[in-house]
C-alpha cells in the first residue's frame, strides 16, 4: 500500500523556472537594435541606403533578421558595420552577436564567389579578338609574301651592278654633327595614370588574381560593370566624381587623378570608394 504525503503537489514536465522568459529571449534582436537605432536618428531607410551604399531591399531585410538577401556571412558582416556606424551604433558588439548566433567568425571565402553575391548584371558579351588576330596574321604573311616575290628581281639586278664594280651612292646622314641622339623618354606612374585637370579620372589595374568592379557617375550613371583579369586595366572619367565597387580589392592597384592610391586593401576584401576633383584620398 502507497501511502501519500499531503503538501505541495508534485507535476510532471518541466520547472516552473523552466517557464521563466531567459534574458536572451528578451534581449533585442541585431535587425531591432539597428531599427530601433535609426529611428532615434531620424533618419529613413533610403537616407541610410544612400550613405552606406547598401542596397534598400538588403537595409529592410537585415532590420527584419533576415540577412540571406546579403550575398554571405562575409558581406552581412559588412553590411551590419556600415549600417551601426551610419545610425551611431559601435558595430562591434553587434559583428560578435552574429558570430556567435552563427557558431563563430566564417572562414575567409574565395575571392570567386564573392562577385556572384553582389553581380548587377553579367557581362556584356565580348569580341571575337581571335577571329580579328587569326584574320590579321594572314594578311601580314600574305602581303610579306607578294613583297618578296615582286623585290626578287629587283634585287638580284642591284646585285649584279655592285658586283661589276659600280660603287653603291652614299646616303647623307641626318643626324646634324656634334649633337647626341635625345634619349627617349622613361615613362612613370605619374605620366600612366596622368588626368586633366578640370574632370574626375580613375584608373585601375588588377595585378594579382582577378576583380569585380562597378563604377558609377557622381550622377548615379552606371559606367562600367564587370570582372577583370589579371592584366586588365580601366579607365574611368566624369566632371563632378566617380564611385567605385571593388571586390577583391587587394589585387587591384588604383590611381586617381593622377595619384597612385595606397589603401591598404586586403585580398578578398570588398571596398566602396568615391572620389572626387579634391582627391586622392580613400572614400
Amino acid at each position: 500500500m502507497v501511502t501519500r504525503s499531503k503538501g505541495t503537489p508534485v507535476t510532471l514536465g518541466n520547472s516552473p523556472e523552466d517557464d521563466r522568459p531567459s534574458i536572451e529571449e528578451d534581449r533585442p534582436s541585431i535587425g531591432r537594435v539597428l531599427k530601433q537605432a535609426r529611428l532615434s536618428a531620424g533618419l529613413t531607410v533610403d537616407e541610410v541606403s544612400a550613405s552606406t551604399r547598401v542596397r534598400v531591399p538588403i537595409v529592410l531585410a537585415i532590420e527584419q533578421d533576415d540577412f540571406a538577401r546579403s550575398g554571405g556571412d562575409v558581406y552581412a558582416r559588412g553590411h551590419i558595420r556600415m549600417i551601426a556606424r551610419r545610425v551611431g551604433l559601435d558595430p562591434a558588439p553587434l559583428i560578435e552577436r552574429y558570430d556567435a548566433e552563427r557558431g563563430g567568425r566564417p572562414a575567409p571565402t574565395p575571392a570567386a564567389p564573392l562577385f556572384e553575391a553582389e553581380r548587377i548584371r553579367p557581362d556584356a558579351r565580348r569580341p571575337n579578338w581571335t577571329a580579328a588576330m587569326v584574320a590579321a596574321i594572314v594578311a601580314v604573311i600574305g602581303f610579306v609574301g607578294f613583297t618578296l616575290v615582286s623585290g626578287g628581281d629587283e634585287r638580284s639586278s642591284r646585285d649584279r651592278t655592285v658586283a661589276e664594280g659600280q660603287a653603291p651612292e652614299a646616303r647623307p646622314s641626318k643626324r646634324p654633327s656634334g649633337r647626341p641622339a635625345d634619349p627617349k623618354p622613361v615613362p612613370s606612374d605619374s605620366a600612366i595614370a596622368a588626368a586633366p585637370a578640370d574632370r574626375v579620372t580613375v584608373r585601375l589595374s588588377v595585378i594579382d588574381d582577378r576583380s569585380w568592379i562597378s563604377a558609377k557617375a557622381r550622377s548615379g550613371k552606371l559606367i562600367f560593370d564587370g570582372t577583370l583579369a589579371k592584366g586588365d586595366s580601366r579607365t574611368f572619367q566624369d566632371a563632378e566624381g566617380i564611385d567605385l565597387t571593388l571586390g577583391n580589392a587587394g589585387a587591384i592597384e588604383l590611381f586617381v587623378n593622377g595619384k597612385k592610391i595606397d589603401g591598404g586593401f586586403r585580398p578578398g576584401q570588398v571596398e566602396r570608394l568615391s572620389y572626387t576633383k579634391g582627391d586622392p584620398q580613400v572614400g
